[in-house]
């Protein structure tokens, strides 16, 4: 199965650790990252897509978290 998630974040470190702590489980970039202005927050936020490829059928109740 391949998985795919959009992780996202404010534009502050914790994204980059997010997306870094993906990497390290073994998800691939996938796409180019964005970055926006969330109006109603006042904030940039950043989103990138990752891939993975894992064992197993999709079923709604996987945990993409966890792969």
């Amino acid at each position: 199965m391949r998985a795919y998630r959009l992780l996202t974040e404010n534009d502050t470190s914790a994204f980059c650790h997010k997306v870094t702590e993906a990497l390290s489980k073994g998800w691939e970039l996938y796409g180019s990252p964005a970055y926006a202005y969330d109006e109603s927050t006042g904030q940039m936020r950043c989103a990138q897509a990752v891939i993975k490829e894992t064992e197993g059928e999709y079923s709604p109740d996987v945990k993409l978290g966890q792969l």
